[in-house]
Formats: structure tokens, sequence, C-alpha cells
């Protein structure tokens, strides 16, 4: 089963276009076809970011994501890396994805080092071909 850990940016696609790619990822995991790996710093973005009033998102259809997610996740503790990354804020997501071996899933692909491990939703979903019906 594939191991992952979705940046935040996942999550807001994912709700934006329910029919999208994002989507689908977050779909596989809460259908268990996938594990995702978060430690507290995600589960604290996931909460912030969603519920931003700006992004207008329903708040009771957020909540049951995230509920699932932190049902059906990995909660972790990893220690910080000194790699040097673009976007420091984005660290919490690389040092888990390396940690646990987990694939990194974002669509700011620019914010992380080229490394294998880090993807694009659509290169997930094509190398791996799990797409939900």
């Amino acid at each position: 089963m594939a191991k992952l850990v979705l940046d935040t940016n996942i999550l807001v696609s994912a709700i934006w276009s329910p029919n999208g790619n994002p989507a689908k990822i977050v779909e596989l995991v809460l259908y268990g076809d996938a594990d995702i790996y978060f430690n507290p710093d995600i589960c604290k973005e996931y909460k912030d970011v969603l519920n931003r009033p700006k992004l207008n998102f329903e708040q009771e259809y957020v909540q049951n994501i995230l509920d699932g997610l932190f049902e059906c996740g990995n909660l972790i503790n990893v220690e910080p890396s000194k790699i040097a990354l673009p976007d420091e804020s984005d660290r919490k997501f690389y040092d888990v994805a390396k940690a646990t071996g987990s694939l990194l899933i974002s669509g700011n692909l620019k914010h992380f080092p080229n490394e294998s491990l880090i993807m694009s939703p659509t290169e997930y979903l094509n190398k791996f071909k799990k797409i939900p019906e």
C-alpha cells in the first residue's frame, strides 16, 4: 500500500475540485487504498488553512474530511531536518515523508528538492494508475 504525505494545497484543491486529481488522492486515503502520515504541525496547518474564512468552505464538509484523514492516518513525531528549503513552512511535510519513506504529494513542487519521493497529484496517479471510479 502506498504511503503518502499530502501537502495542504492538495486538500484545498480536493475541496475546490471534487473531480480533480487531488480529490482522487484524498479518496484513495479515505477508502483505505493508501496510508497517510502527518505530524502535529501538519494537522494544525490542515485545520487552520481549511477553516480560513476567505476560502468559504462548508465547515461540516471540512470537518468530515479532517475527521476521516485523522482517523485513518498515522500521527508521528520527527526531528526537523537541516536541508535547505525554499519555503521553511514546508519542512514539516518533507521531514515526515523522509522519516516514513512516504511519497510527498504537492501542487507546489518548486517548494521542495528535486527528489523522486516528491510528486504532483497527476504524476502520482499516472505512475501508480490508482484512480478511483
